[in-house]
């Protein structure tokens, strides 16, 4: 077998109680429902770009070809490789540095890119309370303070983001479960089995886009797996009601404005369910709302600016970053340099479309989540005796299966680009290549300090170890 990078197994799997500092599994389910979604907030431009039956069943079927086999394949990598380079880890076991540092690359710009996206949401929904914001200066100082505010807020440590995540959640959808319940005597079926108005051409690039931008990311939540209380047993319970709670709340609400409500196919764009609001209920229901999404987005934000940075952190205690990229807060123990550059680099984003932001971001993810289905696949075949706590119920003819049917739509996805998305995503596959051979020199040349044989903090033991343990 060859020599391996061992990643620390973690004293959280071995405690009988739980650890305060910890993510237990109520905190981590609705940091996971934040990672993906946050809310029904952006689904509205699926509409707009094929009607309501193509939305409403791209909301029911996506999941099962998309959302389920990421939600298993993280349960399982999770669970066998518990530490905080999460996919970046799981690509190093299966094919080596090389390509466990372009997996980092393409993942953490996938993210960062991402997280620009939420302040710019934000912002959607608040012009329509306050005017003013739709100025180009206005929008940009929101921006910016909005981005600034929310890294500070992470700053402050991930126990505090798991049980603001679980409080955002909460006050977030309880205006669109009230808007469902209101709009139920005012349904009517057969407006649900509209392909959209006649003349309107389907825009499939938005429609695919939305439906991956609102429903990926499901990995990400791995780079937390060294700050999650007994990971082994937490990940798939905590996954599990994710994507069922995820699923539901996007859809209830989709069903619910597109057959109470007959409005022009056009007006389907992102924040157009606070329009909906008012029309369903009055203008209380529209503030409501639009103070959700307000709150939605700091979620959103909050959860992706933790993966992002302990990703970075991650990447450290593996070696494929120098050690400063680890370095931690004293007081609050964040790993702040990762907050710092993420922030940084969203902030840089910003400015660009939002169309733009979703598909630059999908782009790169789509390459990332490629290498991830072939990782999990050479794992099987590498280590099948691997201690897996949680395994994917499937022999290796059937995972083949379970992830050809994503990686198809992934490639869809890439093949629809624009030619602005192919320059974006292509400078940054570059540099991340680039990046690699970067970080090799500087080890070489011993320019700055890296961790030598994988992480130094817990206890360590390498692939074989744990295949004998398992035995």
């Amino acid at each position: 077998m060859p020599q391996q990078l061992p990643v620390s197994t973690l004293a959280a799997t071995t405690r009988s109680s739980p650890d305060p500092k910890k993510l237990t599994l109520i905190p981590l389910i609705f940091i996971i429902y934040f990672e993906v979604a946050g809310g029904p907030y952006g689904e509205e431009p699926a509409v707009k770009a094929a009607g309501p039956l193509f939305a409403i069943l791209g909301f029911l079927i996506f999941p099962f070809i998309w959302s389920i086999p990421e939600a298993l394949i993280t349960a399982e990598l999770s669970t066998a490789f518990p530490g905080n380079g999460g996919f970046v880890i799981w690509a190093e076991r299966a094919f080596g540095p090389f390509w466990g540092s372009l997996m980092g690359t393409l993942k953490f710009l996938s993210g960062v890119i991402n997280i620009a996206a939420f302040p710019v949401l934000c912002i959607n929904y608040m012009k329509q309370l306050i005017p003013a914001l739709e100025s180009d200066l206005p929008r940009y100082l929101s921006i910016l303070g909005s981005t600034l505010g929310l890294s500070f807020l992470n700053y402050t440590g991930l126990t505090i983001v798991g049980y603001a995540a679980v409080a955002l959640a909460v006050v977030s959808l309880l205006p669109f479960i009230l808007m469902t319940l209101i709009a139920l005597p005012k349904i009517r079926p057969h407006r649900w089995i509209s392909l959209g108005q006649k003349g309107v051409k389907k825009d499939w690039n938005l429609f695919f886009n939305t439906l991956f931008w609102n429903l990926n990311f499901w990995d990400n939540v791995s780079t937390l797996a060294g700050e999650v209380d007994k990971p082994q047993k937490t990940y798939p319970k905590a996954l599990f009601v994710a994507v069922i709670f995820t699923c539901l709340a996007y859809l209830f609400p989709l069903l619910a404005v597109t057959g109470s409500l007959s409005v022009n196919q056009s007006e389907w764009e992102s924040g157009f369910m606070a329009i909906a609001a008012e029309m369903i209920a009055g203008k209380w229901l529209k503030i409501f709302l639009e103070v959700g999404a307000v709150l939605s987005a700091i979620g959103l934000y909050e959860a992706q600016l933790s993966s992002s940075a302990f990703q970075l952190l991650g990447m450290a205690d593996i070696g494929s970053l120098p050690k400063f990229f680890g370095l931690r807060s004293k007081w609050f123990n964040t790993p702040w340099v990762g907050i710092l550059l993420s922030t940084l680099i969203s902030l840089g984003v910003s400015y660009m479309d939002f169309t733009d932001i979703i598909s630059s971001a999908n782009f790169l993810y789509s390459l990332s989540m490629l290498l991830e289905f072939a990782s999990f696949i050479w794992l099987r075949r590498k280590l099948p005796m691997l201690k897996r706590p949680y395994r994917v119920p499937l022999r290796l003819p059937g995972l083949v299966l379970m992830c050809l049917i994503p990686s198809g739509f992934l490639i869809v996805i890439m093949a629809i680009a624009t030619k602005t998305v192919y320059l974006v995503s292509g400078i940054m596959t570059v540099a991340g290549i680039g990046w690699f051979y970067l970080m090799k020199l500087c080890k070489s040349k011993k320019l700055f300090q890296f961790n030598i044989g994988g992480e130094e903090i817990g206890f360590e033991e390498n692939d074989e170890e744990r295949v004998v343990s398992h035995l």
